[in-house]
């Protein structure tokens, strides 16, 4: 599998997904890793968790990374 990028996410990052939240959102920040990931919507706070094979198909943008410092 060369040349293919794993996505790196982290708590606290906010992404920009592909399609808007009910609430008209496209901002979501991660508060929860692992095989499924949650995510809280910016706006409405609501909360939802996704498989991560799903979440990185629909992951469009890293808005703010939060990178932790070593």
């Amino acid at each position: 599998m060369e040349g293919k990028k794993i996505p790196k996410f982290y708590l606290g990052d906010v992404v920009r997904l592909r399609k808007p939240h009910p609430c008209g959102s496209y901002e979501w920040e991660i508060t929860r890793l692992g095989m499924d990931i949650r995510i809280r919507c910016l706006k409405c706070s609501h909360q939802v968790m996704v498989p991560r094979v799903r979440f990185e198909k629909s992951v469009k943008t890293v808005v703010r990374s939060n990178i932790p410092a070593e």
